[in-house]
Parts: structure tokens; C-alpha cells; sequence
């Protein structure tokens, strides 16, 4: 009888769930959901290539020195890098000296990072050093979404693996600012006809390569903000290449590590598997089968 009553239940319930699946793809037909400005306008990552794509790239250390500078100049002001510390800008080819430099001429903050005074106790600042984590530019989240319209600025230790094609979205971000008015996707068709309402409201920006089209941030580069020691052009597009290097670095430092281990360990492996296979054929060679 139990079971009578347990297979009962279960028919019943496994009815509703066929009923819910068949209401679900018949509103789906007789009631298609409405294109939104976002499915409509919204622009994949650029196709863009960097030196350490592919199982055999290697980062250009001389795009990484420029991307530090960029982030330094421009984006040091807003986000923080709290993953890295100025001791790990030796991996750009940076000798001590210089990192020491750098950490003490740090331009956001002066070359000084937030302390203790050991005296009174009252919070206070100090000289940077090479051990010290990037100096976040705001004491809190508090003080960061005052700042910037009650808008949060992420961290970017870690942005290029937060983000889908993360290296490609964060230059396409970065490069992709440009005027709504007028605006057309790909079919021609132009946004603020289509979606009146989608225009950037007070404080935000248009930009495709953002998921809802308008981006709090404001379009933080702008042609010769900096200018690279090795005479490089600062445009708008080779800054946010190279700062999109950059980060790609701060959020996998040991890639170029984990890629020769990799072709390491696949050779051992391929040498293995002959040599087991030759054992093999000696061991049962004399052997019918």
C-alpha cells in the first residue's frame, strides 16, 4: 500500500514537472521574449592576438613595462591591484633598485602606503617598500563608492580571469568608448531609434563592449596620457593593449612557469608510453598470443 501511495506522489509530481516544461516552451513560441538593446547592440571581445597566447606564448616584457605605466598614470587612480606586490614588478625585468624607485615614487599615492603611527596609534602613512601589496586609492569601499557616483571600482589583481575572454574584453572596454547618438550595430539598425530609453543616463557612458551599455566608469585614456620610455606610441589602442597585457600578467605572473612544465611533463609522458610499448614487445615476444 505504501508503494501504491509513494508511485501515486511521484506520477503527480513528475506530471507537474511536464506540465510546467510544456507551458514553458508553448509561452515560449506563442510569446517570444522582446529583443532588448543589450541582445541587440551588444559587441563581442575584438579579435586581437598578444604574445603570450597559444601553449608556446611568452609575455612581452616590453608591453608589460607599458602597461604598468598606464595602470600607474591612469588606472592606479580608481582600482586597486591588491594581489601584487611592487617586489613582483621584478618579473617585468625590473632590476631592485628600479622596484625600489617605483615603490617610493608611486604616483597615485605619493610613495606612501597606509599605517600605524607606533607612537600615538592614530592611523598614519610611510614610505612604500618593494614587500608592500599596490596600495589600494581608497581606505574602503565606503570611501570608493563616494568617489565615483556609488559606483564600486573592482579590483583588478584578477580581472582578465573574472571576465569572459578577459585579456580581449578588457582592451575591447578600453578602446570601445564612442558616441551613442547615432550609434548602429552590425545590421544597420541604430540604438536610439530602436530603444529610446536605452540612452546613458547622468553619470554613465556609453560603451557596446559593456554587457548593459553604459558603464560608470568614464573613458580613462586618451591619446599621449603617457609617454613609454622605449618610444613607444601612446594611442589610445596600443595603451589598451598594452595595459590589457598587464593585467593578464598580474592575474597569471607564473603562465610562462605552467606552460613549460606542461610541455615537460607531456614529453616525459610521451617517452614513458615508447619505452612501456618496447618493454612490452620484448617481454612477450617469445610469447604466443
Amino acid at each position: 500500500m505504501i508503494r501504491f501511495f509513494a508511485g501515486l506522489i511521484g506520477l503527480f509530481f513528475s506530471g507537474m514537472l511536464l506540465l510546467a516544461l510544456f507551458d514553458t516552451v508553448y509561452l515560449g513560441i506563442t510569446e517570444p521574449a522582446e529583443e532588448t538593446a543589450e541582445h541587440k547592440f551588444y559587441e563581442y571581445p575584438k579579435d586581437v592576438s598578444f604574445a603570450h597566447d597559444g601553449p608556446f606564448g611568452t609575455y612581452d616584457r616590453a608591453q608589460l613595462q607599458r602597461g604598468l605605466k598606464v595602470y600607474e598614470a591612469v588606472c592606479a587612480a580608481c582600482h586597486s591591484l591588491n594581489l601584487v606586490a611592487f617586489r613582483n614588478f621584478e618579473d617585468l625585468g625590473y632590476s631592485e633598485e628600479q622596484v625600489k624607485a617605483i615603490a617610493s615614487n608611486w604616483l597615485p599615492t605619493g610613495g606612501e602606503v597606509p599605517s600605524i603611527n607606533p607612537d600615538t596609534g592614530e592611523p598614519s602613512t610611510r614610505p612604500a617598500l618593494p614587500t608592500d601589496t599596490i596600495p589600494s586609492p581608497y581606505a574602503n569601499d565606503v570611501a570608493a563608492r563616494a568617489a565615483n557616483n556609488n559606483a564600486l571600482p573592482p579590483d583588478l589583481s584578477l580581472i582578465t580571469k573574472a571576465r569572459k575572454n578577459g585579456t580581449a574584453y578588457v582592451y575591447s572596454l578600453l578602446s570601445g568608448y564612442t558616441d551613442q547618438e547615432g550609434y548602429k550595430n552590425d545590421a544597420g539598425e541604430e540604438l536610439l531609434k530602436e530603444f529610446p530609453d536605452a540612452a546613458a543616463g547622468a553619470g554613465l557612458y556609453f560603451n557596446p563592449y559593456f554587457k548593459n551599455l553604459n558603464i560608470a566608469m568614464a573613458p580613462p585614456l586618451s591619446e599621449g596620457v603617457v609617454t613609454f620610455d622605449d618610444g613607444s606610441p601612446a594611442t589610445v589602442d596600443a595603451m589598451s593593449k598594452d595595459v590589457a597585457a598587464f593585467l593578464a600578467w598580474t592575474a597569471e605572473p607564473k603562465m610562462e612557469v605552467r606552460k613549460k612544465t606542461g610541455w615537460a611533463a607531456l614529453v616525459f609522458l610521451l617517452i614513458f608510453t615508447i619505452l612501456a610499448y618496447m618493454s612490452y614487445r620484448t617481454i612477450w615476444a617469445n610469447q604466443k598470443h
